[in-house]
């Protein structure tokens, strides 16, 4: 099956940087979608960006002009350059991956979340 590992998450103070890396592995025929969304407490889960196959980006309108999604399809990485950082960007960090892929002799479609990473922004 496949798997996301997240990691880069951490504490920051306000002004600052971080940049978060997703890494998917398994039996992976394709990657259509990759996005980052983030869960503060006492709050829904949002979309913070996401990524098409081809390169093609969205952003919260909260993020815009500080965060920057790409991804490495040799690598089946997605990264978070995160710029700017404010409190409210405090939150749970979940990398979201779907396509298809290939565990047995034929393709199945995934839609598979990372463990989270922690992300927390001082004033």
């Amino acid at each position: 099956q496949v798997q996301l590992v997240e990691s880069g998450g951490g504490l920051a103070q306000a002004g600052g940087s971080l940049r978060l890396s997703c890494a998917a592995s398994g039996k992976i025929v394709s990657m259509e979608y990759m996005g980052w969304y983030r869960q503060a407490p006492g709050k829904q889960r949002e979309l913070v960006a996401d990524i098409t196959s081809g390169g093609i980006t969205n952003y919260a309108d909260s993020v815009k002009g500080r965060f920057t999604i790409g991804r490495d399809n040799n690598k089946n990485t997605v990264y978070l350059e995160m710029n700017g950082l404010k409190p409210e960007d405090t939150a749970i960090y979940y990398c979201n991956a779907r396509g298809e892929a290939r565990p047995t002799f034929w393709n199945i479609r995934y839609d598979k979340w990372g463990q989270g990473t922690q992300v927390t922004v001082s004033s």
